[in-house]
């Protein structure tokens, strides 16, 4: 049975649809936009039929286009198919919608057969973009399977209790380094879960500034603060039935951490600006990389909150701490690459895989995939070689730098690549010395904080690398 909503004003007309409708529909009528969005909210329809007069705000003419009004629509379920009700009148207006916002439209008063035509017609189209979708899971889950290959015994371990955990509603916190690929587990969580066929919602809290994030979460009423011209939905309820992940949850200001707590007790929360509860279903991963047991005890972060977020905790351990598993990951890296690029590599050679294995990678996984993609354009053999990565990566352990030479580039090309290596070496050693401090760094390179920044980008160079390194020292 397929679950149609139609939201439209209610008259003679819309009061018989319901026996000139075929059957195999189950429909549910809202006759105002505001309790039309709160079904819509509730649960997944296969189709939504809009009526154009209720998108639109009283003042607005017949001549402006209510896109505003669809939006809302979108930002809860941004695939759902939605179909405009229209008048002779609104049509060309209705027209200019659906080339925007909609996926179709209706004239009224319209035909059952009519209804049915456009129903199955998109109904069948959203049945192809699943088997898409299916086929784009089925190569991340086989991707993934190469993933999750490891002979480290920790990883075993972690994959284990990710195997364990994944069924459940329970909350889990995930900690460990940057880089060490804590979203790609949180995803994996999701994907083992029964929710895997609802939304997976990142938050990233350290990049949403302080003055913004409760608003992002939780949502906002219309006028609750200078510029918030109508009701906006937070994450939290944008991820209703599936899952949310909240990475970086250390950063969360302290009255966003009393309303994350509230919806972990009661599942329950208010918008910026409102005093109704918004009930939820959903299942909370966070992710941290620092102690929040320690900046909770130290008064920076709710401990109340901590041991609700620490339910079933789960350590992701460097890659330094699990070198035995480098040859496998650079060949998933490899392997996709070779998907997307007009070039097949086979693989690293062997004295290059040496060499990476001597380096602790500060940066972990992402950093040891942006080195092999850097690696990977560069190389002109069927294999990565050492002279494609930089030098401090794959140079001996030595008090005495050695910039490699390969003899077998243009001159030009080598010039180019001796200067990469230095210029990374030189960055990552100043770094070091002055524990990550940009300004500090830039003034003694006597370059600009902007042309630091981007050579750090460009080298994949982290600030946070060097600092931690230096607070591990006694």
């Amino acid at each position: 049975m397929r679950q149609i909503l139609i939201i439209a004003k209610e008259d003679d007309f819309l009061n018989s649809l319901p026996s000139n409708l075929g059957e195999g529909f189950s429909i549910q009528f809202a006759t105002n936009r505001i309790s039309g969005l709160e079904f819509f909210q509730s649960k997944r329809y296969d189709l939504t039929f809009i009526d154009f007069r209720l998108l639109k705000n009283p003042d607005d003419s017949l001549q402006k286009a209510p896109h505003s009004s669809l939006a809302e629509f979108r930002e809860v379920h941004p695939e759902a198919p939605l179909v405009i009700l229209s008048l002779e009148e609104t049509v060309p207006q209705t027209v200019e919608l659906v080339e925007k916002e909609a996926d179709g439209y209706l004239t009224l008063p319209f035909k059952p057969e009519e209804f049915e035509l456009i129903a199955h017609r998109l109904l069948k189209e959203r049945l192809k973009e699943a088997e898409l979708r299916y086929l784009r899971d089925q190569f991340w889950s086989a991707d993934f399977e190469h993933i999750i290959e490891t002979d480290s015994a920790v990883m075993k371990e972690l994959f284990q209790n990710i195997k364990d955990v994944a069924p459940t509603k329970s909350t889990v916190l995930l900690t460990g380094e940057t880089g060490v690929g804590k979203t790609l587990i949180a995803q994996l969580i999701h994907r083992h879960s029964t929710r895997k066929d609802r939304q997976f919602i990142r938050v990233h809290c350290g990049a949403i500034p302080e003055s913004l994030i409760e608003s992002e979460l939780f949502g906002h009423e219309k006028g609750a603060f200078t510029g918030a011209l109508k009701r906006k939905l937070g994450k939290f309820e944008l991820a209703n039935g599936g899952t949310i992940f909240l990475d970086e949850v250390s950063t969360l200001t302290a009255s966003a951490q009393v309303k994350l707590l509230q919806v972990v007790q009661e599942s329950l929360f208010q918008r910026v600006g409102g005093e109704n509860d918004v009930h939820v279903d959903i299942r909370i991963i966070a992710a941290t990389n620092e102690d929040l047991k320690s900046l909770s005890e130290e008064g920076n972060f709710r401990k109340d909150l901590f041991y609700r977020l620490n339910v079933f905790p789960l350590f992701v351990p460097p890659l330094r701490e699990r070198k035995e598993d480098l040859a496998n990951i650079i060949q998933v890296f490899i392997d996709k690459l070779n998907l997307t690029h007009q070039k097949q590599i086979k693989g690293v050679q062997k004295e290059a895989l040496e060499a990476l294995k001597r380096y602790e990678w500060p940066g972990n996984v992402r950093e040891l995939e942006n080195l092999v993609e850097r690696a990977y354009i560069l190389e002109k053999t069927p294999f990565l070689t050492a002279e494609s990565f930089p030098l401090e990566v794959v140079q001996q352990t030595s008090t005495t730098a050695v910039l490699p030479l390969n003899i077998k580039l243009p001159l030009a090309e080598a010039r180019n690549r001796m200067i990469d290596n230095f210029e990374r070496q030189y960055l990552k050693e100043l770094l070091t010395e002055t524990h990550g401090k940009i300004n500090q760094t830039a003034e003694i390179a006597g370059i600009s904080t902007r042309q630091l920044n981007k050579l750090m980008n460009k080298y994949g160079l982290i600030t946070k690398a060097f600092k931690s390194a230096q607070d591990m020292q006694p």
